[in-house]
């Protein structure tokens, strides 16, 4: 495996979890700005993994790969990539290394967790975040899906690589989905949602540095956000109309470093009572591909997730209001642990190979 833009803190969650992945060998952690670096310098909750002697690795040359690459892809016939690189910068770095395992007969497979291959349409893309997109060429060769609303697995689809939903896109997508499915809800819902400070990455700026919001909360780009494209576009196939639903997102910056949670309201389009709508959401996550999310009967308490790679739901009901309840780790279940589940599939193993993770508690 191949970790790209390795030194922030969705590239910590990825080597923490793939130092205790079953099936899964490091092979290189690329960071430009820590070359030469050991990585524990950079997490030293990783000392002790088997990571200790392993070193950032740069890539030189203007082709976005560089030639320890070009080393990797043909030093090994197969390869999984982790992008953990920020948009609009993925694209072009992920295209020149593709063009590398092509051409040197490498079977690379790549799990994207920026924005740059989410949107089919590189004029939506360029629309959101307002440049142009850097490999319109391989677009059709990534999906953005979640494993759970992917019935049919890694198969019948011709894309080779995965875009993995943003962290708020994940937590709100996987309550709407079987409320839209079923047919329980009008398509319209707002979503409340508050994130931890590690969703803004490892460079602290005024609004995200954590001392500034340790003991704060406030809501930020609201009616705005880039993630709700994503979510519109992640629904549409749930409702059975294939209309984008209306979903009015307005995010929250939260006094806490890791975990996202989201309450979310809607109409219900037919009498129902709590209990009805909970057992229509397990039963649609009752497959073996949703183990990770789990339907309860209370709200669900953000620290029971964190470390994890579970989704905790709830609903509540009043009249023909309904209250969706979803919480998930930002860093895990919303990014490296997410990405690790899609590797599992695209190589042909379980989804929960190396997921299986006990939460933190008492933070």
């Amino acid at each position: 495996m191949v970790v790209l833009g390795g030194s922030g803190y969705v590239a910590g969650e990825l080597l923490r979890l793939l130092a205790g992945h079953p099936a899964f060998r490091l092979a290189a952690v690329v960071s430009e700005s820590r070359a030469g670096e050991r990585v524990t310098a950079a997490f030293p909750h990783l000392a002790g993994t088997g990571f200790d002697d392993v070193v950032f690795t740069g890539t030189s040359g203007g082709d976005g790969a560089g030639e320890s690459l070009r080393r990797l892809v043909t030093a090994f016939p197969s390869l999984g990539i982790f992008s953990a690189l920020p948009h609009g910068e993925a694209a072009g770095r992920i295209d020149a290394l593709l063009a590398l395992a092509e051409a040197a007969g490498c079977d690379a497979r790549v799990v994207d967790l920026s924005a740059d291959f989410r949107h089919r349409d590189p004029a939506r893309y360029a629309a959101i975040y307002g440049r142009p997109h850097g490999a319109p060429a391989r677009l059709a060769e990534f999906r953005c899906a979640l494993p759970e609303l992917e019935r049919d697995g890694a198969a019948g689809s011709p894309a080779r690589h995965v875009a993995h939903p943003g962290c708020f896109t994940t937590a709100v997508t996987l309550a709407l989905a079987p409320l839209l499915a079923g047919g329980w809800i009008e398509p319209r819902a707002t979503v409340v949602a508050i994130t931890g400070s590690t969703g803004a990455g490892r460079t602290p700026v005024a609004t995200t540095h954590h001392p500034e919001r340790r003991s704060d909360l406030f809501a930020y780009a609201p009616l705005a956000h880039r993630h709700e494209p994503e979510m519109r576009a992640l629904l549409a196939a749930c409702g059975g109309d294939g209309g984008e639903p209306e979903i009015t997102f307005l995010p929250h910056s939260g006094p806490f470093a890791r975990g996202i949670h989201a309450t979310i309201t809607a109409r219900l389009k037919r009498s129902a009572t709590a209990t009805e709508v909970a057992a229509g959401m397990s039963s649609f996550y009752g497959g073996p591909s949703s183990s990770f999310v789990r339907v309860l009967d209370a709200p669900p308490r953000l620290q029971s997730v964190v470390g994890t790679n579970r989704c905790d739901l709830s609903v509540a009901v009043r009249g023909d209001q309904v209250v969706a309840f979803s919480v998930l780790d930002n860093l895990v279940k919303g990014a490296a642990g997410g990405a690790v589940q899609w590797m599992n599939r695209l190589l042909g193993l379980s989804d929960a190979a190396g997921l299986a993770l006990p939460g933190l508690g008492w933070l």
